[in-house]
């Protein structure tokens, strides 16, 4: 028997009722007069609100933010036109805007190496249907997860990748997905994006790792934890950028811990503070409940 996904009759009925579920983010410089103008756009196109959700980094000459979920009928027949008519209002206000289907699932791409507990957790979470999104392909530079990935009828690529073929293996994950994800996650995938990827998937690559850092630096943090004496182990989920795990943060968490825990022990805590910050931070992108402002993120949830 495979884990092969299948979507039971209730989660078919709720992508149904989704269809006419539409979803609009929003930011741009505060003033007022936004909410109303949004809100009047959206009532003269009958559609009604169901979800509204905004923030202000300060009132004075600040960023405004802003996430609404609205239904309207037919709306994947009228959703070019609301696009285009939303346009006039959007550049009076200055806006960075896009309004979606709710059930346009995101197409996610998973980077892996050998470490699997990560993707473990995307993947059980999608076969249960909490993760509302798509995932089409594992691609992974060792073979170790091969036969689990395919038991859920997710194709798995293996790229090899050493010093000497680190373009050529970049471009072939290039080539996979292009196309074919709208983005990428690294569930402890152990190879630096060169700026080249990063460019291309701005804010739509999401990576995870331990938050010992800036104070272990190099190989083997949990012995370094270990080592100091460390009473808080946590994990940090953010978008990468050419700085190295320094770009917008999306999700963090930490477990309290004591002298009796050893390494294996130090480890297996980080390993579950992981695994749960990606996921967290995967679904709420997914949703569009991220806004990425310079390098912080908004994040309505």
């Amino acid at each position: 028997m495979t884990h092969q996904h299948t979507m039971t009759q209730a989660r078919l009925e709720a992508d149904r009722e989704r269809l006419n579920r539409g979803r609009m983010l929003i930011s741009c410089p505060d003033r007022a007069g936004i909410v109303a103008a949004v809100s009047k756009f959206l009532f003269e196109y009958d559609a009604n609100i169901v979800q509204s959700d905004q923030y202000t980094m300060d009132p004075d000459g600040g960023m405004f933010f802003m996430r609404i979920e609205f239904d309207m009928a037919e709306l994947g027949e009228r959703l070019a036109q609301l696009k285009k008519d939303f346009a006039g209002i959007a550049e009076s206000f200055e806006m960075q805007w896009r309004i979606t289907r709710v059930c346009d699932k995101k197409r996610l791409a998973i980077f892996v190496s050998k470490e699997d507990h990560c993707l473990v957790e995307l993947l059980w979470q999608w076969q249960a249907g909490d993760l509302d999104a798509e995932i089409v392909m594992v691609i992974s530079n060792h073979n170790d997860m091969r036969d689990y990935v395919e038991s859920f009828g997710i194709p798995y690529h293996h790229i090899p990748v050493t010093p000497d073929t680190k373009a050529e293996a970049e471009r072939r994950q290039i080539e996979l997905v292009e196309g074919k994800a709208d983005v990428i996650i690294l569930a402890r995938y152990m190879q630096i994006i060169s700026p080249r990827f990063i460019e291309v998937y701005k804010n739509q690559i999401i990576n995870i790792h331990h938050s010992f850092l800036p104070a272990f630096v190099g190989g083997k943090p949990y012995h370094q934890a270990y080592t100091r004496g460390v009473k808080l182990i946590g994990a940090t989920a953010h978008f990468v950028t050419e700085e190295l795990d320094g770009g917008p943060i999306i999700e963090q968490d930490v477990s309290r811990v004591t002298h009796s825990a050893d390494v294996n022990e130090l480890k297996r805590i980080g390993r579950t503070i992981e695994r749960v910050v990606l996921a967290r931070a995967v679904q709420w992108h997914a949703e569009d409940r991220v806004l990425v402002h310079q390098n912080k993120t908004v994040v309505f949830n």
